[in-house]
């Protein structure tokens, strides 16, 4: 039985508010839970105490006996001191697309074109003048 420390869903429409939750891997997001270990309620100002209530002992039990948890749990027990998070390294995911590189690379044909007519138009009249 694989458990999980995570968020589960409550509130109104567009007024979110979280029960952090151990279950198992294959619980509903917002179902079967076997206990409540905190609440979060994005809502309120960063700086809140309220904003993110843990109960520390039992978080700290369920991590003793194997729970892992979500990347947004691990946020928040890294704030309160009871995990480590290494951050995350994706240096791919700011990189554009291959749709985007060949439209840049058409508009820089374009513009390079452009640059060369216009040096020869100039080159034209340079020597007309001249002559």
């Amino acid at each position: 039985m694989a458990l999980k420390i995570r968020l589960a869903r409550g509130g109104a429409k567009k007024r979110p508010y979280y029960r952090i939750v151990v279950a198992e891997n294959t619980a509903p997001r917002d179902g079967r839970f076997i206990e409540k270990v905190g609440t979060y309620n994005p809502l309120l100002p960063r700086d809140s105490e309220d904003r993110v209530k843990l109960e520390v002992e039992r978080v700290k039990y369920w991590l003793s006996v194997g729970a892992k948890p979500t990347d947004r749990v691990l946020r928040f027990l890294d704030a309160a001191g009871l995990a480590k998070r290494e951050p995350r390294n994706n240096p791919n995911k700011g990189k554009p697309g291959a749709k985007r590189l060949e439209r840049e690379a058409a508009a820089r044909e374009a513009a390079e074109a452009a640059a060369a007519e216009a040096a020869e138009a100039g080159d034209g009249e340079a020597a007309a003048e001249e002559s």
